[in-house]
């Protein structure tokens, strides 16, 4: 203490500027013991296409006698900064809103400490709202619905049994429609068959009632013009396999290479071919009109071969109001020339590998999986990666060694989600499964690795677009603000990024930079909250926001501690770009301790 003054060691907080080069230091001064602060401004620069801008950053530290409501809330402001100009200190009132109290019985991220996400696939043996709790507190985030199985009415109940569980017992699980697509599949068949290598089968498009024994009806009425004699027929992504070795009228007759059992409806790939079949079939447009009337979260649009094919989907939803994300399935082979131009029209991506496999070289499938990860991770986008993630555990209690590497090496090259199909739909062990994928992915972020090696959760540094790109100065900011906050919190070891949108824009923001910590989102919409869950590392919560922006912060703050999900003496950074006062968007950093 110095003539009333409590002196903090001067503290320097080097922070890179990724766009610039430069380097901003910052130094934090006094305290005075009746409330007032001393701050030191300081000045960095960062490098606009054209030209340098200089932005000042006040960094204060206040503690106000009088603010009973600061201490009922238990937080301290350290720092704050503004893109677009310093932000002013306000007083706070009464709380006018209760904190809105969520489930103890849901695991919080300082319990997990898993960021990626988990995507299940429901069927009949977890379709029941008991089942489907289970599921969800040992980590299950999306629901996915298979529109390729059950009716409309099974799967109704499914998202009834969803938005309960949301409603009493605090969960934000989000939904996923996943389409059937321009899927071939064999017809029905009166028992199984037993193929064997050299057996000779026919796949035909006749409607007879009686096909003999090795012959099977196909769903397809172009497949006999779409196949031609040399191609390799896939069975299931590969379980059985058949060389083409005559096309004659409505029948294509083939030689069994791998053998195996085959049962009814099952799928067909032409390897390193895509049928020339419309990306959206009308069932799936049926089943669309289907998730627009439950206000589904997410589309997943089944072999997508070009961007027209999403960009038509997502425009159909934006004119009837729908926000959900269009997230294309890459499983043809005519995709894979185009990644880039689909993800950028997209809302994000699934990987799947199943189907991909059966129509390009296997080996290729973990080069376009990770292509895709980057690209989307460049974007800003969200990917799930799914298929045969947890195989064998849809018949034992426990996993292979190469499963759990799979699921390793997808989180580690910045997969958003990894997903179960079989597993959890109709699997002996779906919990275990769950619980399997969500360890991995805790032992995943848990990892350290050396300054030369990039790991998952690794903060690291987004690629930043070229002065040609289409891209407006807002989005460029707020993509600098998002990068400092990352700074802030790995350099200040803080327990959570907390933030506060309307668009969900700052979470992906910060998401996209992969923070080592929560990402905490607090926003008025439901739709928003659910859709930001898909998002790596993000929690949502819902808030109303209040003129006062302190306010809101104050009550974000309750309704953390009273969650659990942060606790006293930790550290957060605030990101926000609330209204003032004065009714303008200010862009604002805020570094506050709990109490």
């Amino acid at each position: 203490r110095l003539f009333g003054w409590k002196m903090w060691p001067c503290a320097f907080f080097p922070t890179y500027a990724p766009r610039s080069g430069e380097w901003m230091s910052s130094r934090l001064q006094g305290v005075r013991d009746d409330g007032f602060c001393a701050a030191r401004h300081a000045t960095f620069v960062r490098r606009e296409p054209s030209a340098y801008a200089k932005t000042s950053i006040a960094l204060t530290r206040t503690r106000t006698r009088r603010s009973k409501e600061r201490a009922r809330f238990g937080t301290e402001t350290i720092c704050s900064a503004t893109g677009q100009q310093l932000a002013t200190s306000v007083t706070t009132g009464s709380d006018i809103m209760d904190a809105m109290e969520e489930s103890s019985s849901m695991k919080t991220r300082r319990e997990q400490r898993r960021q990626s996400k988990i995507v299940c696939t429901i069927g009949p043996k977890t379709s029941s709202k008991e089942a489907m709790s289970m599921l969800a507190d040992v980590g299950m985030n999306i629901v996915r619905l298979n529109m390729s199985h059950g009716t409309h009415e099974w799967h109704q109940g499914v998202i009834d049994n969803v938005r309960l569980l949301n409603r009493d017992k605090g969960y934000n699980l989000g939904i996923l429609l996943d389409t059937k697509g321009p899927e071939v599949r064999s017809g029905d068949l009166k028992a199984p068959i037993t193929v064997e290598r050299g057996d000779i089968f026919t796949w035909t498009v006749r409607k007879d009632h009686d096909l003999g024994e090795m012959c099977t009806e196909v769903s397809y009425d172009d497949f006999v013009n779409d196949v031609q004699v040399g191609d390799t027929l896939l069975v299931d992504g590969g379980i059985s396999s058949f060389l083409v070795t005559e096309v004659n009228g409505m029948d294509v007759v083939s030689e069994c290479i791998d053998g195996g059992v085959l049962t009814s409806r099952r799928h067909l790939n032409v390897r390193g071919k895509s049928a020339s079949l419309p990306a959206i079939t009308d069932k799936d447009w049926q089943d669309i009109a289907f998730g627009l009337r439950n206000d589904v979260d997410f589309y997943a649009l089944s072999f997508v071969k070009h961007e027209d094919d999403v960009r038509f989907l997502r425009d159909y939803l934006r004119e009837r109001g729908c926000e959900a994300l269009v997230l294309p399935k890459i499983e043809s082979a005519e995709a894979v020339p185009r990644l880039r131009q689909i993800l950028e029209v997209a809302d994000g991506a699934m990987v799947a590998r199943g189907d991909l496999g059966a129509e390009i070289p296997v080996e290729d499938v973990p080069l376009v999986q990770e292509e895709i990860i980057q690209i989307n991770r460049e974007l800003k986008k969200p990917t799930i990666v799914a298929t045969h993630m947890l195989e064998s555990m849809i018949t034992y209690a426990s996993p292979t060694r190469a499963e759990v590497t799979d699921i390793t090496e997808a989180i580690k090259q910045g997969a958003d989600a990894t997903m179960l199909s079989g597993e959890t739909a109709g699997g002996d062990f779906p919990r275990e499964a769950v619980e399997t994928m969500s360890r991995v992915a805790q032992a995943v972020f848990a990892l350290k690795s050396s300054p030369d090696e990039q790991s998952a959760g690794e903060f690291y540094e987004v690629p930043t677009q070229t002065a040609g790109d289409d891209d407006n100065e807002e989005s460029d900011a707020k993509a600098d603000v998002a990068y400092s906050a990352a700074v802030l919190a790995r350099d200040l070891n803080a327990a959570a990024v907390v933030i506060f949108t309307r668009a969900g824009n700052y979470a992906r923001e910060v998401s996209a930079v992969r923070p080592r910590c929560p990402i905490l989102a607090f926003s008025p919409s439901k739709d928003l909250n659910r859709r930001l869950m898909l998002s790596w590392g993000v929690d949502s919560f819902l808030i109303g926001f209040d003129d006062d922006p302190e306010l809101t912060v104050h009550r974000a703050m309750r309704q953390l501690r009273a969650t659990k999900q942060v606790a006293k003496g930790d550290v957060l950074v605030i990101v926000s770009d609330m209204l003032n006062g004065a009714g303008d968007s200010v862009n604002t950093v805020q570094v506050r301790v709990i109490r």
